[in-house]
């Protein structure tokens, strides 16, 4: 009675599983069409006669969020037997579809199309995308699915044909190629939505593996050949990285491992994780130019996923198909966690020096302790609300954004300091890590945990209240950011009236006409446009708002320069800053009386403390030579007073906001 009860229900619901678990789901994609952003995509679902639900996948892993662009599929047709099924979408779940299944077939074919996204619209990491040279393709986009199947029960058999002359890679076992068509094979759908592929008609394969280890290749498609190069020097600096990263944990947890890199700047997104992989968006020329060579910390902090994240993952971040929702409440340990290593790894590797290593942590200590959101709420919200996304808005500070991957760094670097203190420095972080993402190595599995079995590893680490440790800077408010790390370390977070050259921060484009948010308290672009206030700072209190254009500074028509001249000269006039505002059709001088100058975060030496961030980091005499030739340019910081007003404003380049990667 109750497996018929059952079957009444899942007809009602309109439920169907695979026909039989030994006959995969086939997916063709050509990819031929990437100069109209068209991908094709055909497959073939075995399915049993009777109403069929397929879905679209919906929770994207690593996004932490509702992410499947849904909204990009076109041309989306049903048949069995070369005859059309009329379908429709569900009436309160828009990623799942309905149709009947004719008596006799076996299986639901599906045709469709994905648009993806133009430079300029919504174009992040997590979806197919393309140039006329370039791809990434994300399987998930171009595919359905039965609804209630599990990810990793589901076998799939996928193809996919790319333009000629094209190269890719993916962490995909192939079955045979033949020009441009490329077959691969049978996979878990669970293996398939991990493993993306990048192709395009300029690509490079480096080799970043030797000896025992797996094979770890650094895989770079471009607009054209130039944006290729790479320098020696950064090639031994990623193998140092897989060197670093071995140590650190302990052994490898895949068969082999892409880097996946477009240098291209249409496809600028950022990075996203899989198990055996990555997907690293970078600028063009992005290893040999820019003001962070060799791609700063974003493809270690991608590589650390490999072990936290992937191998061990939060028990709610582990859902058995795409449509379940994810529970974000422990991001501050899968994104944290893997953001600090990322950052020392970078500096390990030989990729940033320990002096960009110390202005990183200043520049993420000084924006998350001036920011006065923290005072309501609490770090672990920004971590459970992480599908709401609200990093780059108006007023960011005040509503704070993805605060668990910057946040996190300090408090594992408290975690960390405290272990070495606790333990008379003959245990770290590094012990945890390789306790706790060990493991025997091998191909990718999955083991979850829940913060209690963090806090029971740190324990057999270093006894200590860690339960405490860790409701006290992740569940509670605070007015400040944790920063008793940094004090362990011995370090201290001060503020200079000049900015550092050397250490060359990240800086955010929508920021370029200046950002001040420890001194004026507002950031604009080069168009006048005030992107962001900081509340409780002069040019909030003086009435200004995000929207606002800034027309003039002291009367003169405002550009970077001109507003970086006015805030020098404040420091000798009692007269107010004047800003000539315009909001819709109306114009208004606000004053700003504000005349401290400029303010810029920097970490000071205690040297009553032992340096503890030196070895956490860790470089050798050979990473050092190699760091340098890297890293060109002069090894003293640059005076602190300049001789001229214009040479000061010149050292301005903005208040430093570098945001997560």
């Amino acid at each position: 009675m109750r497996r018929l009860i059952l079957a009444v229900v899942l007809m009602v619901a309109g439920v169907c599983s695979l026909a039989s678990a030994a006959t995969p789901i086939t997916v063709s994609i050509d990819a031929t069409d990437v100069s109209r952003r068209l991908f094709h995509s055909t497959s073939s679902v075995p399915v049993p006669s009777g109403p069929c639900t397929l879905v679209f996948a919906k929770w994207i892993p690593g996004t932490h969020s509702p992410a499947g662009m849904i909204q990009q599929i076109a041309g989306l047709k049903f048949s069995a037997g070369g005859k059309p099924i009329a379908w429709h979408r569900d009436l309160v779940d828009m990623y799942a579809f309905h149709c009947d299944v004719p008596e006799g077939a076996s299986a639901v074919d599906v045709a469709m199309d994905f648009v993806a996204p133009a430079e300029g619209n919504f174009l992040s990491e997590n979806t197919t995308a393309s140039t006329a040279d370039v791809a990434i393709v994300h399987w998930e986009s171009l595919m359905l699915y039965p609804q209630g199947a599990k990810a990793s029960d589901v076998t799939v058999q996928a193809s996919i044909k790319l333009p000629a002359g094209w190269d890719f890679a993916t962490p995909l076992p192939q079955d045979e190629k033949s020009e441009n068509q490329v077959k691969f094979s049978q996979v878990s759908l669970y293996t398939l939505v991990d493993s993306p592929v990048l192709a395009g008609r300029h690509f490079k394969k480096i080799k970043l593996s030797s000896g025992s280890t797996p094979l770890t290749e650094l895989d770079l498609a471009a607009d054209d050949e130039a944006n290729l190069e790479i320098r020696p020097q950064t090639v031994d600096a990623y193998k140092h990285l897989v060197t670093e990263a071995g140590k650190l944990f302990g052994t490898y947890h895949y068969s082999e491992y892409h880097f996946l890199v477009t240098l291209s700047d249409p496809l600028i997104g950022g990075g996203l994780e899989h198990h055996q992989c990555s997907e690293d968006r970078m600028r063009a020329g992005s290893f040999v130019d820019g003001p962070m060579v060799g791609g700063g910390s974003l493809l270690p902090h991608e590589y650390v996923h490999s072990w936290n994240g992937k191998y061990r993952r939060p028990a709610g971040l582990a859902t058995s198909d795409y449509q379940q929702p994810m529970k974000d409440d422990l991001l501050w340990v899968y994104e944290g966690l893997t953001e600090y290593y990322g950052e020392v790894l970078t500096a390990r590797s030989g990729l940033n020096t320990q002096r960009q290593f110390r202005q990183r942590l200043a520049n993420l200590a000084a924006a998350l302790d001036n920011e006065p959101g923290r005072g309501w709420r609490p770090l672990a919200d920004t971590a459970i609300a992480a599908q709401l996304d609200s990093d780059g808005h108006d007023f960011e500070s005040w509503r704070r954004g993805l605060d668990y991957y910057d946040e996190g760094v300090l408090i594992w670097l408290d975690a960390d300091t405290l272990i070495r203190k606790q333990t008379g420095e003959k245990k770290s972080l590094d012990d945890f890590c390789k306790l706790f993402h060990g493991g025997k190595g091998g191909p990718p599995e999955l083991k979850t945990y829940e913060l209690a079995d963090v806090v029971a590893a740190l324990n057999d680490v270093a006894p200590y209240d860690w339960a405490k440790f860790f409701d006290e800077r992740v569940t509670q408010v605070s007015e400040h950011a944790p920063l008793a790390g940094l004090q362990r370390a011995g370090w201290k977070l001060i503020y200079a009236d000049t900015q550092d050259n050397n250490d060359r921060p990240q800086q955010r484009r929508r920021f370029a006409g200046g950002s001040f948010p420890y001194s004026l308290g507002f950031a604009v672009n080069m168009e006048g446009q005030i992107v962001d206030v900081t509340v409780g700072k002069p040019a909030f209190n003086a009435g200004l708002s995000a929207g606002m254009k800034l027309v003039a500074v002291n009367m003169r028509q405002f550009s970077a320069n001109v507003l970086r001249d006015a805030l020098l000269a404040a420091e000798k006039s009692k007269d107010p800053i004047e800003l000539l505002i315009q909001a819709g059709e109306h114009f208004k001088i606000y004053k700003l009386d504000y005349h401290d100058g400029p303010r810029y975060p920097r970490l000071e030496r205690v040297s009553a403390q032992p340096d503890l961030l030196a070895k956490i980091t860790r470089q050798s005499d050979i990473l050092e030579k190699i760091i340098k030739s890297i890293v060109p340019g002069p090894a003293t910081a640059p005076a602190t007073q300049p001789a001229s007003l214009r040479e000061r404003s010149a050292a301005i380049k903005s208040d430093d906001l570098a945001g997560h990667i």
